[in-house]
C-alpha cells in the first residue's frame, strides 16, 4: 500500500470507514457533508477509485453497495511516514526524528512525551 497516493479527500473518506466499519455511499456523503460539499455521484466515483486502489471493498445489500476499508489507519500512517522519510530524509528515520525534536514548534510537554515514547515505544498510539 502506497500511502502517498492517497489525497486528503481520500483520507477523509477512509476516516469514515475507520469510524463506522462499513458505510454506503449515502453514509459517506452524509458524514462528509459538514466539511465537504460533494455530490453523491462524486462520492460514488471516489469510492470506486478507492476500491480500484485496493483500500476499499464492497458487498451488495439489495441495490446498494456497502463498503469497508481493507487498510487500517495505522497501516496508512506507517506508509505515509515511510514515504515522507524516504522523500525528505533519504530514508533515514533518525534524521526525521532529529528534525522533529529540533523544531521550534514543539512545546516542552510534547518533547517530554516524545522522550517517553522513545524510552518505551510500546506506550505509543499508532492508530492500529
Amino acid at each position: 500500500m502506497n500511502g502517498s497516493t492517497l489525497t486528503e479527500l481520500q483520507l477523509d473518506i477512509l476516516r469514515v470507514f475507520w469510524t463506522r466499519g462499513e458505510a454506503t455511499t449515502q453514509d459517506v456523503h452524509d458524514d462528509l457533508a459538514s466539511t465537504r460539499a460533494l455530490a453523491p455521484t462524486t462520492v460514488s466515483t471516489l469510492l470506486s477509485r478507492l476500491e480500484k486502489k485496493g483500500v476499499l471493498a464492497h458487498r451488495r445489500k439489495g441495490r446498494q453497495h456497502v463498503y469497508r476499508a481493507l487498510v487500517t489507519e495505522g497501516q496508512v500512517r506507517r506508509s505515509k511516514v515511510r514515504d515522507l522519510t524516504e522523500a525528505l530524509f533519504g530514508g533515514d528515520p533518525a534524521a526525521l526524528v532529529s528534525h522533529l525534536v529540533r523544531s521550534d514548534e514543539i512545546d516542552p510537554a510534547e518533547l517530554d512525551r516524545i522522550r517517553r515514547l522513545l524510552d518505551d515505544p510500546g506506550t505509543g498510539d499508532d492508530g492500529g
